[in-house]
C-alpha cells in the first residue's frame, strides 16, 4: 500500500502533464494555421498593391469621398489632382532615403473646390534644405502621384513638434493644424518624378519625386514553422509520457503476477 500511493501520484501527474500537453499541442496548431492565413492574406495584399502602382491614373478622392478612405482600400493608388500648390506654406519632414538623409518637402494643393490635399513634392537633402524653397508654380499646377495615408504622431521615439517646426512624421492633421488650413484630405500624395522635376528652377531647390518605398513585412510562413514546430515537440512529449507510462503499467503488471505467483508457491 506504501507504494501504491506514490505510483498512483506519478501517474496522476503524467496525465495532467499528457493533459496540458495535448492542449498546448492544439494550440501551436491553432497559431500555425492562423499565420498560414495571414500569409494569404499579405500575399493577396502585395498583389493588389502592385496592380495599384501600375494602374493609369484615377482623380484623387474628393471630400464626399474622404470618410471612406482606407489603407486597405486606397493606399498606393496611383491618383492625380490639380489646383494651385502653396509652396509657400510647405514643411520639411525629416527622412532618410537611398539619396541620404535630408527632408520630404509637403505643400497644400488647393483645388478649385477649395478642397485642400497635401503633396509630398518629394526629398531634398539636408544642405539644399537650408535654400530656398521651390517658388509658387503659375497657374494650375498637375499632380500625378501615389495616394499615401497620414502618419500620425512622429517617427521612432521622436514625436512631432509644431511649435518648433519639427517634423519626423507625415502627420496630415497635424501639419494641417500648424498651417491653417482646412477642409484638408486625410491623405497625402506622394508626387512622382515628372511632377516634382516641374518644380526645378534657377535658385530654388529641386525636389526628387518617385522615391517610394513599397515593401511589406512578411515572415508569416516563419512564424508558421515555428508554431508548428512546436506543435511537433508538444506531439513528442505526449507520445513520450504515453510510452513510458504503458512501460510502468506493464512493469507494474509483471511485477503484481510475479508476486503472486511467489504467494501461491
Amino acid at each position: 500500500m506504501t507504494d501504491g500511493m506514490p505510483r498512483q501520484r506519478s501517474t496522476l501527474l503524467r496525465l495532467t502533464l499528457l493533459a496540458l500537453s495535448l492542449i498546448a499541442c492544439a494550440g501551436f496548431v491553432a497559431l500555425g494555421t492562423w499565420q498560414l492565413y495571414r500569409l494569404q492574406w499579405k500575399l493577396a495584399l502585395i498583389e493588389r498593391v502592385e496592380q495599384r502602382v501600375h494602374a493609369a491614373p484615377v482623380a484623387a478622392p474628393g471630400p464626399q469621398d474622404w470618410p471612406r478612405v482606407s489603407a486597405a482600400s486606397d493606399e498606393y493608388r496611383r491618383v492625380k489632382a490639380s489646383g494651385t500648390l502653396l509652396t509657400g506654406q510647405a514643411v520639411k519632414v525629416q527622412a532618410v532615403t537611398e539619396l541620404g538623409s535630408g527632408f520630404w518637402l509637403l505643400a497644400p494643393l488647393r483645388a478649385a473646390d477649395g478642397a485642400v490635399i497635401l503633396i509630398n513634392l518629394g526629398f531634398i537633402p539636408a544642405g539644399a534644405a537650408r535654400g530656398a524653397l521651390p517658388p509658387q508654380p503659375a497657374g494650375v499646377f498637375d499632380v500625378t502621384g501615389l495616394l499615401r495615408m497620414s502618419e500620425p504622431g512622429g517617427g521612432f521615439l521622436r514625436r512631432n513638434d509644431p511649435a518648433a517646426g519639427r517634423w519626423y512624421s507625415r502627420d496630415v492633421a497635424a501639419i494641417a493644424a500648424a498651417g491653417g488650413l482646412s477642409t484638408v484630405a486625410p491623405y497625402f500624395i506622394d508626387a512622382d518624378a515628372g511632377s516634382a522635376s516641374r518644380l526645378a528652377k534657377p535658385g530654388g531647390v529641386a525636389p526628387v519625386g518617385g522615391l517610394t518605398v513599397i515593401s511589406f513585412h512578411n515572415s508569416h510562413l516563419v512564424y508558421a514553422l515555428t508554431w508548428y514546430g512546436l506543435a511537433l515537440m508538444m506531439a513528442g512529449a505526449c507520445y513520450w509520457v504515453v510510452r513510458d507510462e504503458r512501460r510502468r503499467f506493464r512493469a507494474g503488471r509483471t511485477g503484481q503476477e510475479g508476486g503472486d505467483g511467489g504467494k501461491d508457491g
